[in-house]
């Protein structure tokens, strides 16, 4: 049986951040593996499996928006949340007019992927002894199919949702529009991979049920090329560098 699966997804908008920008938000001419991989874990995720992205096809020609978002510059903390556990009077709130910033981000637009992609088994926290790549297989393959997730998928970042998510049997690539075949081959670069946690994925406290994991991690990068609007991930993820 191959557990592999391929997928459309379309949204309005996308946000795929290069982290060179450090101030403003400036996106990727399309996703990176780790972006997509986060998309699939609001369908289906547990510590048992792994998303590996093997191949991305840019449908819609490349187009971006520039707009300025409100973004608010602190997150609620746990100390303050365990302040207010013990002292009612303690306020752990953040007032966003108080801590509101404004950012420009220049943004995707209009953008239609196609996604290859299987799962690979981690071997961490396996509820049942029974678990195994088939039982998997049929849960993320129903889900796909139902329109089924547990928070919503998102490109890149949460404001800009997938509009549209289809499980399909294969790609037409007759639908990649004229503008991105017309570029013909293109070397983008050194584009993020992802990050690579320095726990790997396991608790550093061995508790799967108060989990305390590491916020360390490094970025990988790739170099990935796109031919007339496909990217072979799988072909270029082998030369990873940090």
């Amino acid at each position: 049986m191959s557990f592999g699966f391929k997928i459309m997804a379309e949204g309005d908008y996308a946000c795929f951040t290069r982290p060179e920008m450090k101030v403003e938000r400036v996106s990727y001419d399309w996703p990176t593996p780790s972006a997509l991989e986060g998309m699939l874990k609001s369908i289906y995720w547990k510590p048992a499996i792994r998303y590996v992205i093997d191949k991305i096809v840019v449908f819609n020609k490349i187009e971006f928006a520039n707009i300025r978002r409100n973004e608010v510059k602190e997150k609620m903390t746990l100390s303050a949340i365990k302040k207010q556990m013990k002292n009612e009077a303690a306020d752990p709130s953040i007032y966003t007019s108080e801590k509101r910033s404004q950012r420009a981000a220049m943004v995707l637009k209009n953008v239609k992927y196609g996604i290859q992609f299987h799962f690979e088994l981690t071997g961490l926290k396996n509820d049942h002894a029974d678990e195994c790549e088939e039982k998997h297989f049929n849960i993320i393959k129903r889900r796909l199919t139902k329109g089924q997730f547990f928070r919503v998928p998102c490109f890149g970042c949460a404001e800009f949702p997938v509009k549209r998510l289809e499980l399909v049997e294969d790609f037409d690539y007759n639908l990649i529009s004229d503008e991105i075949v017309s570029m013909g081959e293109v070397d983008y670069g050194f584009m993020l991979y992802g990050p690579k946690f320095a726990d790997g994925g396991k608790p550093l406290n061995n508790d799967w049920d108060e989990p305390l994991f590491s916020d360390k991690a490094v970025a990988e990068y790739y170099r990935p090329r796109m031919i007339k609007g496909i990217i072979d991930v799988a072909k270029y993820r082998e030369a990873r560098l940090c």
